[in-house]
């Protein structure tokens, strides 16, 4: 197999890297045939490609250089940036693209290796505060009644009874609990209700040893929401979450941008509203309500802020996400028809009213402080979203059911992060199977301000040659032609067919999931399953336990998920996953590339495209014993200029017009 290796500088292929070839040949000992992983695994096989990665990232950390690197399926990356972290003898930040795989690492991989190394190691896990139960609310909530569903006193008593044993305080270690459990949210760790030492249980706190643990150890496992969380945090008030570090690894790197724009921008929605005005009347009656005058304008703030936020409903039209126009003084709703002027100027007012309000108690508390400083967060960010001219953010509303969301998002995240970040630090690792466009990490890089960095893109371990066959059909419809759908769904009989079902058909959009679903009710032999009928997790368990079940799904079926063997003998994509023009952000990143005279189509929608179809197509060929069917319908990669930039970027399988030679395929086995 083929490896390329070379170091980018200023956006330039440059010298080849020769340092990772003439490197001490620890890692060939460590991951080889005859090295204590093999000994240690019951399912060995020796990677090239790993061998190949471990040097490369042992090379970044050793020479302060950050890297790129694209490892394939089944290289083993895990392995492969683990060993190196562990020898390093720095101070080590590995952040994932899931809590799932985090605790992979943890709870697997770290055990694993200390087994195979014959040695304890200094390693720890942190999550975001709200997956940490909070002792003083758990103590709290005894004589309040917050009850919300008829299973919520078995569910506190469980959490209660777990409380005295468990040594993290880490709600995943409640299996048994519902994932959208309104209880936990009175019962978390975060911020806004925290007031830190001040705390009788801060010793005891599972925040507080969490990040004890952090501190003591070499490397400590996050996720990436919480990475930036953290990043976004160290330029304000109230200080850094995660250990300071030298070293920083990204798993599921391609996913950096999307999170990163969540924790440098700012939001208001109206459930932070709700939460102030109920936390702020429960404390003035845990003091015995000492001012009639509060709690009056506490009702008023709640008024004052259903009045501002009731403008935005029904102005969603066909799409819950709409950006805010530009006013004189404050933003206006879309096609500048809605002046929030009035609405707004009531709202903030009120809130610098119970500001002041909550200043002038007569009893103060640590809890009073916390609720005046949440008080002001949200004035601030309020006249921040509504009366800012920086043309830096977009500004817009977003309508997820009962609960309205503003937003000032930056356009461009790459000089936030090149400065905050990449410049801070030693080493940035930037990993994951679908990293590069057209064999390069130009666009990644651009997109997170990584100017200067080694390249490292290693092919799979699988040989798709013999693993999969790629079906694109000639005859089928664009997909803007009404007459996609009928010939979709033909196209899949036939697909599903030859793979007797065992199928993902994942979809851009729900409303084309659900049009395509319906049509093929009743008509296709095998079991449907439908996203949104169970959890995401309830869907895989189902899918897995059902003989030759075909899962209808959208995005959060296209990273992340894992279905070794027969089961999963097919992945069918409807069309080439181009951003929505009508979110906000997307739109106005594209509008800012055109008019720094870029080309937005070629420069941004492609590439960010090729990585999510490569992403999607990733879904089959999880093992060396799996074959299976990927197919794309919608023939724009045969017919358009820009088809050649997608098909390059395919997995290495054979590639077919004819759906007869789906069956030859599998009758071949």
């Amino acid at each position: 197999m083929h490896h390329t290796s070379k170091i980018s500088e200023s956006g330039e292929s440059a010298r080849k890297v020769e340092a990772t070839e003439a490197a001490p040949d620890k890692y060939t000992l460590l991951l080889g045939p005859d090295g204590p992983i093999a000994r240690a695994h019951p399912q060995y096989e020796f990677r090239p490609g790993q061998v190949h990665m471990a040097r490369a990232v042992a090379d970044a950390i050793d020479n302060r250089h950050h890297l790129c690197v694209e490892a394939g399926t089944g290289t083993g990356k895990t392995l492969a940036y683990l060993l190196p972290a562990i020898f390093s003898g720095k101070k080590i930040i590995i952040s994932t693209g899931t809590k799932n795989l985090q605790e992979q690492l943890f709870f697997k991989d770290i055990p694993f290796l200390e087994q195979a190394l014959g040695k304890k190691l200094s390693v720890s896990y942190l999550k975001g505060r709200s997956n940490y139960l909070c002792l003083k609310k758990l103590a709290e909530i005894e004589g309040e009644g917050y009850l919300f569903s008829p299973h919520d006193p078995e569910y506190l008593a469980a959490i209660r009874e777990w409380s005295r044993t468990t040594e993290t305080g880490d709600r995943a270690e409640l299996s048994d609990l519902p994932e959208d459990l309104i209880l936990w949210h009175h019962l978390d760790a975060r911020r806004e209700t925290c007031t830190g030492q001040k705390c009788p249980d801060f010793e005891s706190c599972f925040v507080t040893r969490a990040r004890q643990r952090a501190q003591e150890s070499d490397i400590v496992i996050v996720n990436h929401y919480l990475f930036f969380a953290d990043l976004a945090l160290r330029q304000g008030d109230f200080g850094s979450v995660l250990p300071d570090y030298s070293v920083v690894i990204f798993d599921e790197a391609h996913e950096l941008e999307d999170t990163a724009t969540q924790y440098f921008g700012t939001m208001v929605s109206t459930y932070r509203v709700e939460e102030l005005v109920r936390d702020a009347e429960k404390e003035l009656s845990a003091l015995g309500s000492p001012s009639p005058l509060l709690a009056d304008q506490l009702t008023a703030l709640r008024a004052r802020s259903g009045d501002f936020f009731s403008r935005f409903r029904g102005k969603e039209g066909r799409f819950p996400m709409r950006e805010l126009g530009a006013g004189i003084a404050v933003r206006r709703g879309p096609r500048d028809e809605d002046n929030f002027g009035d609405s707004y100027t009531a709202l903030v007012s009120q809130l610098s009213r119970i500001r002041a309000g909550l200043a002038s108690l007569a009893i103060q508390s640590d809890v009073v402080e916390a609720l005046a400083r949440r008080t002001k967060e949200l004035h601030d960010e309020l006249e921040q979203i509504m009366e800012s001219d920086s043309s830096e953010c977009v500004y817009w509303f977003e309508i997820r059911g009962r609960g309205i969301f503003l937003w000032a998002t930056p356009i461009l995240l790459a000089p936030i992060l090149k400065e905050r970040l990449f410049e801070q630090i030693d080493t940035a690792v930037l990993t994951s199977a679908t990293l590069s466009t057209g064999g390069n990490f130009r666009f990644i890089r651009s997109r997170v301000g990584l100017e200067t960095a080694g390249e490292l893109v290693l092919g799979s371990h699988f040989d798709f040659s013999k693993q999969a066959i790629i079906y694109i059909p000639r005859d089928i419809p664009e997909p803007r032609d009404q007459e996609w759908v009928g010939s979709a769904c033909l196209h899949l009989e036939k697909i599903l067919e030859a793979s007797r079902g065992r199928g993902f058909v994942l979809f851009t959009s729900y409303s084309q999931m659900e049009l395509v679903y319906g049509a093929l009710r009743g008509r296709l032999p095998f079991p449907m399953l439908l996203q949104g009928e169970k959890t995401r997790t309830g869907l895989l368990e189902q899918f897995r336990a059902t003989p030759n079940a075909v899962l209808f799904a959208t995005s959060s079926f296209w990273q992340g998920v894992d279905v070794q063997g027969e089961q999963l003998s097919c992945v069918v994509i409807d069309k080439l996953p181009f951003s929505v023009p009508s979110d906000p952000v997307v739109a106005a990143r594209i509008r800012q590339l055109n008019e720094s005279g870029g080309n937005a189509f070629y420069d941004y929608q492609i590439p960010e495209a090729i990585i999510l179809l490569k992403q999607g197509l990733g879904r089959l060929i999880r093992s060396r014993t799996d074959r299976g069917i990927l197919a794309l319908l919608d023939k724009r990669v045969l017919t358009k200029s820009y088809g050649r930039t997608f098909m390059n970027s395919l997995p290495p399988a054979p590639v077919t017009h004819d759906w007869a030679r789906l069956r030859e395929f599998f009758s071949g086995r």
